[in-house]
């Protein structure tokens, strides 16, 4: 299953940038607040730092990143020519970047008035990319299972932000709603509907082409996502008529798929070309790894709950999953996209008389393993803190802060790079 590439159809490097330099901050921010609020914030999945610091993580970071790169994987790997990307982006940024500050601290100081803001202008942001980026990609037809995935993605977004609203209006209000079922369905549709489906869909081309791995097989990447949100379908259902057992086995059923899914992709990897593991690869093993853990978590607790009303096992399984799957597959794949769009657009300015300088140029491999090392760390001790939170709750905040920081400060240099390069392509074009 190998994918064509429209390389022309690339917007401006502007527009999906913002949102990858701003991400990095949010996680930064949410290692501050364990630093500040220390072994109160591993206390219960409950408290308003906790649920702070998760949406800062998972909205101000995961969302932050997927929007963005959706601005740029739309027109070049599904023919979505998103109309005024420059524009979409000016808006659509601001409003996830307020509103995710505003939300975490209507969370924080328990201020309804901050939630409803927060909730609003998250909501607002997400309708306009939706309708945008919905009107071109849904006029395309579903030829691969990459545009397919990218399709119920976007169905995957739609229900987690609508639900999303829902619940902050309910609790800035006090409305009677089984919040702790539904927050649950809310971490579902986002983490599997949303983040799960798009991850799929995105390594269908970017595992075999960055990775030199050979492609997916066709018949899985059809059904995997169709399969998740079949699922999560039936896991609403069940909300709806108060089962639980049935909510057990939607989980169960999420739980199998995503561990054949990250499988499938470790067998790949273990076929790639390339001999030598960079930055990237060594993130996706990262995120293949935790994944694997914390899906076999998630099925563990829908064949025998009462494990999952353990101490500490929601967090533990969170922290697993988010820090140690999702944002590793994200940051490794930010690792080759911000690089590979320099080089891109440097050698479109060069105009085919002056060549772009080698991606490693823009962004050595060293920083990006350094910073790598960090986030291992980072995610070591968050993980070690659920058990030791008197310990290690502010050791873990301050490397969460570090990582985050050196994260940011790679994705700077690379720009400061790509500018630099520029300046010395246009002045020989002008000599």
């Amino acid at each position: 299953m190998q994918a064509l590439l429209s390389f022309e159809n690339a917007p401006p490097f502007a527009a999906p940038l913002r949102f990858f330099i701003t991400a990095p901050l949010f996680a930064l921010l949410a290692g501050l607040l364990l630093l500040i609020d220390g072994p109160d914030l591993f206390a219960s999945r409950w408290l308003p730092a906790t649920l702070a610091a998760t949406h800062l993580m998972t909205v101000g970071f995961m969302l932050q990143v997927m929007l963005g790169a959706l601005i740029q994987i739309l027109p070049v790997v599904a023919g979505a020519n998103l109309a005024q990307p420059l524009r979409v982006a000016a808006v659509v940024h601001p409003c996830l970047s307020g509103g995710v500050l505003l939300l975490a601290a209507g969370f924080y100081f328990g201020q309804p008035l901050l939630l409803e803001s927060g909730a609003g202008l998250l909501g607002l942001g997400v309708l306009v990319f939706l309708i945008v980026g919905g009107r071109a990609l849904f006029a395309v037809p579903s030829t691969s299972p990459t545009i397919r995935g990218l399709k119920l993605a976007f169905f995957g977004l739609l229900t987690v932000a609508g639900l999303g609203v829902v619940l902050a209006l309910a609790m800035a209000r006090g409305w009677a709603l089984p919040l702790p079922e539904l927050t649950d369905l809310h971490a579902g549709l986002g983490l599997a509907g949303w983040a799960g489906v798009l991850l799929a869909a995105v390594a269908y081309v970017v595992v075999p082409m960055f990775q030199l791995t050979p492609g997916y097989p066709a018949r899985p990447g059809w059904l995997f996502p169709l399969l998740i949100i079949g699922l999560l379908l039936l896991w609403s259902l069940a909300v709806l008529l108060a089962m639980p057992l049935l909510v057990r086995v939607a989980q169960a059923g999420l739980a199998l798929a995503g561990l054949a899914f990250a499988g499938l992709t470790l067998r790949l990897q273990g076929r790639r070309r390339r001999a030598r593991a960079d930055a990237t690869y060594r993130y996706w093993q990262l995120g293949l790894v935790a994944s694997i853990f914390a899906l076999c978590m998630l099925l563990t607790a829908a064949l025998a709950p009462k494990l999952a009303e353990l101490p500490g096992w929601p967090l533990f399984f969170g922290i697993l999953l988010i820090a140690g799957g999702f944002l590793p597959f994200i940051i490794g794949m930010l690792y080759k996209i911000v690089p590979f769009l320099a080089w891109l657009h440097l050698q479109n300015q060069g105009q085919g008389k002056l060549p772009a300088p080698n991606m490693s140029r823009i962004l050595p491999d060293l920083a990006m393993q350094r910073q790598m090392k960090a986030w291992l760390l980072a995610v070591v001790l968050l993980l070690a803190a659920v058990v030791f939170p008197d310990w290690l709750a502010r050791p873990a905040g301050l490397a969460l802060m570090l990582a985050s920081g050196g994260l940011a400060f790679n994705l700077l240099a690379a720009l400061r790079r790509y500018r630099q390069h520029g300046a010395v392509i246009r002045e020989k074009l002008a000599a």
